[in-house]
């Protein structure tokens, strides 16, 4: 284990790569999205899917305080559901999500770049930059902690007051005056159940909170510094959400956010702040997207090499030299590359949110019932945590099944695979007596 390093992460290189992932594509790909599911509304969206974030950080918290371990979510698991199926299974629902999203953040590279070129966002060119984008992540990767650390603050910063000037500029001009944009005939109908359903969406504009687990020890005194790191992400993240949201709301109907939804920031630049503000924004979406790759690569790589280490999911290496982070990182790029090249936003969205929800009802559930005696945590929070979780999954569940069947059936197929995959993968570690991890 000799790869992580104790202590190398400040809490402002924490902040920089839970924000670095969660104000990527969250903002630029999801808004159009939300829109569409809850209506005029959506800006006030955002803040319920903090407030379900907040709950569900709060389990995070209190496990990382108990166990600041490199390999964040992969260890609390263990911890709660010992080292057994449902550890190994939630675990990799977590990665996979993790991967979703950095195929979501490589279409909306590819979509935003587009922008400029005038270029059909329905031609191949999306995955094909797309594609690239996940190349260069990988290359990035393999160069090293350091570099990784100080881009992702950089890069994070220069993405959050870019978000900010467009979101200011946006409400300049429309003397900061707060209205919630104008339905029409041509925008679908808003039900309960679809209302629900946007929140889904939001929790996963937020969930990169949850890559600031996965530094661990590697964060200087972790057991204060993460949860501080979580809380000031959600935070930041939050505002920068809630100013673009009314930006966009104020300069674009709401038949034309749904029209233009995988581009809705750069259509909203262009009312405001004319042609130079498409290229502003565009500019900003292709900063964001490669720091949000960039720092989830390394998250996801590292997670399924402790995943690996620990002995919970199988490995091999196909005959490539190095260590096993080095081929955990391969095999995180080119499933993102696959998924990439297949779904459109709204299916990978799609798919993303249902994963990590069921994810994090597990997390919550081991909080709330298997660890209440060894962690200290308040059951009301934690409950709470489960029971908004497990309504907005419903109700994501509910509507995707009415608008779009096939995502739910693939995501249902991944997570039966995947359960199954880990049952037997452990049945026949333990008939062969392998507790430790076998470089075969």
């Amino acid at each position: 284990m000799s790869e992580y390093k104790e202590n190398s992460i400040k809490l402002i290189g924490a902040v920089g790569l839970g924000t670095g992932v969660m104000i990527s594509a969250g903002i630029f790909a999801l808004l159009g999205q939300v829109a569409e599911l809850s209506g005029k509304w959506f800006p006030l969206i955002f803040v319920l899917g903090g407030i379900a974030t907040g709950f569900s950080a709060y389990s995070y918290q209190k496990l990382s305080q108990a166990y600041p371990s490199a390999g964040g979510i992969g260890m609390y698991l263990v911890k709660e559901y010992g080292k057994g199926t449902v550890a190994a299974f939630a675990s990799l629902l977590m990665a996979f999500s993790m991967v979703i999203n950095q195929s979501l953040v490589a279409r909306t590279f590819g979509t935003y770049t587009l922008q400029l070129f005038d270029a059909d966002t329905g031609s191949y060119w999306v995955q094909i930059l797309g594609v690239s984008l996940l190349l260069f992540a990988f290359l990035v990767n393999i160069s090293g902690n350091a570099f990784i650390q100080s881009f992702t603050s950089i890069v994070s910063l220069l993405k959050i007051i870019g978000l900010l000037i467009f979101a200011g500029a946006g409400l300049v001009l429309v003397n900061f005056s707060f209205q919630l944009p104008e339905s029409s005939s041509q925008t679908p109908e808003v039900t309960g159940i679809s209302f629900v359903a946007a929140i889904a969406l939001t929790i996963l504009s937020f969930k990169g909170f949850t890559t600031i687990t996965n530094q661990g020890e590697e964060i200087e005194r972790p057991k204060k510094n993460i949860a501080r790191a979580i809380t000031l992400s959600i935070i930041i993240s939050l505002v920068v959400y809630l100013l673009i949201a009314w930006a966009v709301s104020t300069n674009l109907s709401l038949a034309e956010i749904i029209n233009q939804k995988d581009y809705a920031l750069a259509a909203a630049a262009e009312p405001a702040l004319g042609s130079l503000g498409v290229w502003f924004t565009v500019i900003i979406a292709i900063i964001a997207t490669i720091s949000g790759i960039i720092a989830s690569v390394f998250a996801v790589s590292r997670m399924l090499a402790m995943l690996t280490n620990m002995s919970l999911i199988p490995h091999s290496h196909f005959g490539m030299p190095g260590s096993i982070q080095k081929h955990t990182l391969v095999y995180t790029v080119v499933i993102a590359m696959v998924l990439t090249v297949l779904f459109d936003l709204s299916r990978i969205a799609s798919m993303g949110a249902i994963l990590y929800l069921v994810m994090d009802i597990l997390i919550h559930w081991g909080l709330f019932y298997k660890l209440k005696d060894e962690v200290n945590s308040h059951r009301v929070i934690v409950g709470g945590a489960i029971l908004i979780d497990s309504i907005v999954l419903i109700a994501f569940v509910i509507y995707k099944f009415q608008t779009d069947l096939l995502i739910v059936g693939v995501s249902l197929l991944v997570l039966v695979a995947t359960y199954l995959m880990e049952k037997f993968f452990l049945k026949h570690k333990r008939e062969q007596g392998e507790l430790n991890h076998s470089h075969h």
